[in-house]
């Protein structure tokens, strides 16, 4: 069994509070839920209003489908015009 986590620093620019935050953040995450079947939660900058720090985490048989998946969710969100993709940080356990 593989364990595949990822922590990725977004930034929304073009929020102006936390309510906006909020509506993009779940509409990320209902959509990498959907498709890739992955835990993700909001892990930091919870009371900040353009930055969020998402972590994801995929269990595999295999490690290179675990990086699949991570690497496909990553697409995902760097496909989204209200998001800026800061930082990513992958792990596998």
């Amino acid at each position: 069994m593989v364990v595949g986590v990822c922590t990725v620093e977004l930034w929304i620019p073009e929020s102006q509070s936390l309510k906006d935050k909020r509506q993009v953040l779940h509409s990320v995450k209902d959509r990498l839920r959907g498709k890739f079947n992955l835990s993700i939660a909001e892990v930091d900058g919870q009371d900040l209003w353009q930055k969020a720090v998402l972590g994801m985490a995929c269990v595999a048989n295999d490690g290179s489908h675990a990086e699949q998946v991570m690497e496909q969710a990553l697409n995902v969100i760097k496909s989204m015009p209200t998001i800026e993709l800061v930082r990513v940080h992958r792990e596998l356990l």
